[in-house]
């Protein structure tokens, strides 16, 4: 039946066909859609099955990248290998260029029977693949957040299809993407939370089993309480030889997972180190010269303590680290003795300072996160704080769970910005 001769009923019949064979294709690709939330298998089947559905030699996907502002070929897919490489490894449009980029920023869909005669068709996708686009169906894909990219058909066979069919399918498509992109960050951050999980407890194995420890009159209590689930404060007790009592902490720059491995990398170091040096400014050279290769800009802050056991006698070497306070039981003295620069900074000898306890005397080592730590109003509880806090407080059986507590109510309702480690030496019986 020619045009001619076709009734009006014949041609309602014709248009109601064609109706229903594209709501054909729309209920087969929503299935699809559907049927997955892969990102990219849902994209290479929905886009190889619009490839089909409109004969076309070749069919795209760009996404928008909102930092760059720019169109990037996420899929492309047509009869040669080499053009779809090309077009996902080297070529971008600005939003506004060519075809695709009109419809990104306009958020309109575009047919174009001859794109010789269209002034907004960019031609440096072809010369750079060889393709050769004649025409060129463009639809946004825009989702609940807004534009997602743009889809194309290009050089399609079929003239007889229905645009505002194909629109809606789009507009499908734009929500399935935003869900599959939504299913894969909830599952790289269900992944992380993992993997943060298992490094917490790597961490946790490097500091020492149990968090109280006594040799002859001298007991050692610690605390660590990292900001995150991994964090970069450190301490550690440890026998060098037979009577005498290593104590170490440690803050190293750097958060989260660079902190991390940094700390773990200290913390081994100085295991082996003290076990083959006598003094703490001997274990703290040697921890320079090997931090001295760590990455640039990564330091750790020290204290290291080598007590006798048997008569009190200590050995202190400090690096950069915050002044400790010794309680006597009628003061608390601020021991700023004499310090060398945080470890891996600069080649330096460092010094150490000699020390004698006496009975019911203690000293309280910490991090600056203990004093740095800050209030709703954002003030800091500072140095002197903590010490009126220790001088009111220094006859608490659990002086450190004390800190502890002090730091926690008047940070109350912030979250915790830095970690807090604190040690305690407690001398005689």
């Amino acid at each position: 039946m020619d045009k001619e001769t076709e009734t009006a009923p014949d041609r309602n019949l014709k248009n109601l066909e064609k109706k229903v064979e594209g709501l054909s294709s729309l209920f087969q690709v929503s299935a699809i859609i559907s049927s997955t939330l892969n990102l990219s298998d849902l994209m290479n089947i929905v886009m190889d099955k619009a490839k089909q559905e409109m004969e076309a030699e070749a069919c795209s996907i760009l996404f928008y990248n909102k930092e760059t502002n720019k169109l990037e070929f996420e899929v492309a897919i047509s009869e040669d290998e080499q053009t779809s490489c090309v077009l996902k490894k080297k070529i971008t449009l600005d939003v506004g260029q060519g075809i695709a980029g009109w419809v990104a920023k306009n958020l309109k869909p575009l047919v174009i029977d001859d794109v010789s005669t269209d002034k907004r068709f960019y031609g440096g996708a072809d010369k750079q693949t060889g393709f050769s686009t004649r025409n060129i169906i463009a639809v946004p894909l825009i989702g609940r957040s807004g534009l997602i990219g743009v889809v194309e058909i290009i050089n399609p066979k079929k003239k007889d299809y229905d645009l505002e069919i194909f629109d809606i399918l789009c507009k499908q498509f734009a929500i399935a993407i935003e869900n599959a992109l939504l299913h894969k960050e909830s599952i790289e951050k269900e992944k992380l939370k993992q993997e943060l999980e298992i490094a917490s407890s790597l961490q946790k194995s490097f500091l020492p089993v149990s968090p109280v420890f006594q040799k002859g009159k001298a007991t050692v209590t610690g605390v660590n309480i990292p900001a995150a689930k991994i964090g970069g404060d450190l301490y550690d007790f440890i026998e060098p030889v037979e009577g005498k009592l290593g104590i170490f902490i440690g803050d190293v720059s750097g958060k989260g997972v660079s902190g991390a491995l940094y700390m773990a990398k200290i913390i081994s170091d100085f295991r082996y180190t003290a076990l083959t040096k006598c003094s703490p400014e001997a274990v703290f050279n040697a921890l320079n010269r090997i931090c001295s290769c760590s990455p640039r800009g990564m330091f750790c802050t020290a204290v290291y303590m080598i007590v006798d056991t048997a008569t009190g006698g200590l050995q202190c070497s400090v690096a950069g680290h915050p002044s400790f306070l010794w309680l006597t039981g009628k003061d608390v003295k601020v021991m700023a003795v004499e310090a060398g620069p945080p470890l891996g900074i600069i080649p330096v000898e460092y010094t150490s300072t000699a020390l004698s306890l006496n009975d019911g005397d203690r000293l309280l080592l910490f991090t600056d996160g203990v004093f740095e730590a800050k209030n709703r109003e954002g003030k800091r509880l500072g140095f002197d704080t903590l010490v009126e806090f220790v001088k009111t407080h220094q006859d608490s059986d659990n002086l450190v769970q004390a800190i502890v507590d002090f730091v926690n109510d008047f940070s109350r309702g912030t979250e915790m910005a830095d970690d807090l480690t604190i040690v305690e030496i407690k001398w005689g019986n």
